[in-house]
């Protein structure tokens, strides 16, 4: 297969369990007709119908109230959210429905709902159109949280999300929709790639492991890049799950290393980071030479895009802690 973008990536996987399953239907506005604002969505309804790429309403809490009923009945929904400052009015159905009903129902009722939900800056976009809401969803139990970072993730997981009998919630960096782009590999299959909820290690290294995910995973490839022009030897893991969280890979990772980094846009007061932080500081403490750092956005509303770059996590940002920690 030719070299696609995340966002073409995220339609061929779409497509693909739309082909395999015929209860897959994708909901939400301007999904149909426009493709999408960011086209990922295009041609899907021109190819499977208006009954099963449904253009919504401007109402995100009855997309998902929707979606609640559409599982109840056996199809297995996906929710796309046009922008991630969008899905608050959907966060009562998501938090109070969603994530309980399957454990409401002793089990007996499962709720494979995706809602896919483009997040982060770095497009110059107006209010509510660049936030990072996945503590939010990760802090909530009975949702599974997950964040592509690349094409051929974007492709797998989404399929697999789509598959999976929890509700899931489906973080897609979108500065990276029509960024960089990669090969997808047609002979694969969901039971032959890694596993939906798993980190993985895209860099390997031996001074400092440095913990990314979502769009802050080419930032910390970059700064990693940059760093071993300066004879530094860091590893990079991508979380790619954010509940569960997989540590295996990250405890691992800095068991060798002795130092720790963890990058994502999100302000740092109460982020992922502090959480997996904590959990390094649990399991790998002996082994730890400095204190576990963390590099986020800063704890204010997103800003006007101009002032946007300031504000965003980069890779003098990201240097600056590798220095901090490796000066322990």
């Amino acid at each position: 297969m030719a070299k696609v973008t995340l966002a073409k990536a995220l339609n061929a996987g779409l497509r693909k369990a739309m082909e395999d399953d015929p209860k897959v239907l994708l909901m939400g506005e301007d999904v149909g007709k426009l493709g999408g604002v960011f086209r990922v969505t295009d041609g899907l309804q021109k190819d499977f119908g208006e009954d099963r790429v449904i253009d919504s309403p401007l109402a995100e809490s009855g997309i998902v109230g929707t979606a609640v009923g559409l599982a109840i009945r056996g199809y297995r929904p996906v929710c796309e959210i046009q922008f991630d400052g969008f899905v608050y009015p959907a966060y009562d159905q998501i938090v109070s429905q969603v994530a309980k009903i399957h454990f409401r129902s002793l089990g007996k009722v499962k709720m494979p709902v995706v809602v896919r939900i483009p997040f982060g800056g770095g497009i110059g976009a107006v209010e509510h159109h660049s936030e990072s809401p996945e503590a939010q969803f990760a802090h909530t139990p009975g949702l599974k949280v997950v964040a592509c970072s690349n094409p051929v993730d974007g492709y797998w997981m989404i399929q697999q999300a789509i598959a999976c009998d929890d509700p899931v919630i489906f973080l897609e960096p979108k500065r990276q929709y029509h960024a960089d782009k990669a090969e997808l590999d047609d002979h694969q299959t969901l039971q032959s790639v890694q596993p939906l909820f798993t980190s993985r290690v895209v860099r390997a290294g031996t001074d400092l492991t440095l913990l990314a995910y979502g769009p802050m995973v080419k930032t910390a490839l970059a700064s990693a890049e940059a760093a071993a022009g300066e004879g530094r030897s860091i590893e990079v893991v991508d979380l790619r799950s954010l509940s569960p969280l997989d540590l295996g890979p990250v405890h691992e990772s800095v068991r060798k290393t002795g130092h720790a980094v963890v990058v994502h846009e999100a302000h740092v007061n109460l982020g992922m980071g502090a959480e997996v932080a904590a959990r390094i500081s649990e399991q790998c403490f002996y082994s730890l030479e400095a204190p576990v750092l963390r590099v986020g956005g800063f704890d204010t509303p997103y800003p006007p895009s101009r002032m946007e770059e300031q504000w965003l996590p980069d890779l003098d940002r990201v240097l600056d802690a590798v220095d901090r920690s490796l000066g322990f």
